[in-house]
């Protein structure tokens, strides 16, 4: 049975081809009791993936349980998975149950299976096969009634022919495959997401937007940390970004210097600009200051402040920040440009 996804309940953005597909797969796999391996990039939103298919499924009101495999110490997950009993072993004061067993009745979340040790390799695929668990110290097994969903960013194939994972537990792990797509094969997504972590990030009394020139330059961005580094970006430049838009001046080099700058404004063939440079500079200006207007209305002020600041930092370091020369280059007398630059609090950068 198909479902319909309401993926924004889920924080799940995006209307890319690419994301769309994943989304059909889970419509399709989450009612069933089927095991899931996710495969994606660290911060393509495993987590996320996987908690719709439990959200959508007959379990989606019972525990849902994840458990990232990477983080926890080899010699611990063995206790933090199947739990153990009191006195099983030196500290074990009391008797704890595992994170298997918690998650009894729903869904329990491996992530970063590829980093399971291969012993308990062997002890997951048990309980995969049985439907019970064994506490540390306990004589006796436990029946258990769990879906397992797994995640990893490992190519699991190349780990078997390397002895570091088991074919076994991988074929019972692989029954329905679902690839999350890296966020520079979604381009199309970006500006959605983008705008979801800045209204996120917006606080009360403040409204940022980013400039079609920035938001051409995000787009074009190979983004290796995926979706978790693009909301990361954003928070940053929401707090560190000069004025109420963030322009490619706002960006840092990391991401300028990945980006050709003739992709900062894509331009449609026949589109080119014409016109006198003033008009061909107003243009410019345009695509890189437009904020539109929201609900809650705008800083005008405070907006032409940062319009003059910009144009003022651009024409310093055009010419080296030689006053007398970019007071000539902006049509200025140089004691008015000194008196911009104070008012605006604009000081030469250090060498």
């Amino acid at each position: 049975m198909k479902i319909k996804l309401d993926t924004e309940s889920y924080n799940i953005i995006g209307e890319s081809p690419e994301i769309r597909e994943v989304f059909d797969i889970v419509g399709r796999a989450a009612a069933s009791q089927s095991t899931v391996m996710i495969y994606g990039e660290s911060g393509t939103g495993k987590e996320l993936i996987a908690r719709a298919l439990h959200l959508n499924s007959p379990r989606a009101s019972k525990p849902f349980i994840a458990v990232n495999c990477a983080a926890i110490p080899h010699d611990l997950l063995e206790s933090e998975l199947f739990g153990y009993e009191k006195g099983a072993f030196t500290g074990a004061v009391n008797t704890r149950i595992g994170r298997m067993e918690l998650a009894n009745k729903g869904t329990i979340f491996l992530d970063e299976i590829g980093d399971m040790p291969p012993t308990l390799q062997v002890k997951l695929l048990r309980v995969l096969a049985e439907r019970e668990i064994d506490r540390i110290g306990s004589t006796k097994s436990t029946p258990i009634d769990i879906r397992v969903i797994t995640a990893t960013h490992r190519n699991l194939e190349a780990a078997i022919e390397e002895g570091q994972f088991r074919e076994d537990l991988y074929y019972r792990l692989n029954i329905i495959p679902l690839n999350l797509p890296p966020l520079r094969d979604r381009k199309t997504d970006i500006p959605l997401l983008a705008a979801y972590f800045l209204k996120q990030c917006n606080g009360p009394g403040s409204y940022k937007t980013i400039s079609d020139e920035a938001m051409n330059v995000l787009v074009n961005y190979s983004w290796p940390g995926n979706i978790r580094e693009l909301a990361n970006f954003v928070e940053r430049m929401v707090v560190l970004s000069i004025g109420s838009t963030i322009t490619p001046r706002d960006l840092p080099d990391k991401v300028l210097g990945e980006v050709p700058r003739e992709k900062w404004i894509p331009l449609e063939k026949g589109s080119e600009p014409e016109g006198n440079p003033t008009q061909i500079l107003q243009q410019s200006l345009k695509q890189s200051f437009h904020v539109g207007i929201p609900d809650e209305g705008i800083n005008l002020k405070k907006i032409m402040e940062d319009f003059e600041k910009e144009l003022l930092i651009e024409a310093l370091e055009k010419t080296g920040w030689v006053k007398n020369k970019a007071a000539i280059l902006l049509n200025l007398n140089r004691t008015t440009l000194v008196e911009k630059l104070k008012k605006l609090k604009i000081t030469n950068p250090p060498a």
